[in-house]
């Protein structure tokens, strides 16, 4: 995993003045350097797969047919991805970077300049957008190792920017525990049964993180609706 170094926000805890907080988050990076012939091989492998995701779906994507595709020996697919769900994740990398170089140093409310609070609703409607339009990648890659996501450069340069922003939002609590949970209802299962199954649109999903998120507000504020209570027993 590669450390980013672009220009960032600063003031992160930890950080020393003038610290970038980009210089301190995981982050997806750019491919490391490699032999021109080994850059060529990557890139046909990783054609390869994106046209039998686009012609027959994520599912259809195996290290075999990946290698007839490409042209490229099967050792070596294994030897450069390990096995599907990297090579899927790798699919995703390119989408990554632009998304985590938004997030992290664009314009806001969505990059830095923005209250934490703002920064926090729209990174989580950028990442509905995603989810959705990504959604049969991800869902592939979780299905073909379901605790994958939460070591990826990718979920992690996420936590750490959600953490920052609830730390700086809410001091008071434990960021890096909600930060998790703000991120468990992005899981590619979940969004994939909401948007296909349940026939969510994407500003629906953004609708119902946005009311989630407002539950307990709505139940401290004055004239606020309380909760039913259960049924008495007789």
């Amino acid at each position: 995993m590669s450390t980013t170094s672009r220009r960032g926000e600063n003031g992160a805890d930890g950080a020393g003045p003038g610290t970038p907080l980009l210089n301190l988050l995981p982050g997806i990076g750019a491919p490391a350097p490699e032999r021109a012939d080994a850059a060529r091989n990557r890139r046909k492998i990783l054609d390869a797969a994106a046209r039998i995701v686009a012609e027959q779906g994520p599912e259809a994507v195996t290290m075999n047919q990946v290698a007839h595709a490409s042209g490229i020996g099967v050792g070596t697919v294994y030897r450069r991805f390990g096995d599907v769900s990297q090579l899927l994740w790798a699919l995703l990398d390119d989408r990554e970077r632009q998304f985590q170089e938004a997030y992290l140093s664009g314009p806001p409310p969505l990059g830095p300049g923005a209250p934490a609070g703002e920064r926090l609703d729209a990174f989580l409607d950028a990442l509905v957008d995603r989810v959705v339009e990504q959604q049969a990648i991800l869902l592939a890659a979780q299905t073909a190792a379901p605790v994958a996501r939460y070591t990826s450069g990718a979920y992690l340069a996420m936590h750490t920017h959600v953490a920052l922003l609830v730390s700086r939002a809410r001091p008071d609590t434990n960021a890096a525990l909600l930060a998790h949970l703000l991120l468990a209802p992005f899981s590619p299962s979940l969004m994939h049964h909401l948007s296909q199954d349940q026939q969510l649109s994407a500003a629906e999903l953004k609708e119902g993180i946005r009311q989630l998120l407002a539950l307990r507000a709505m139940g401290d504020a004055p004239g606020g609706t309380p909760p039913t209570p259960p049924p008495s027993t007789p």
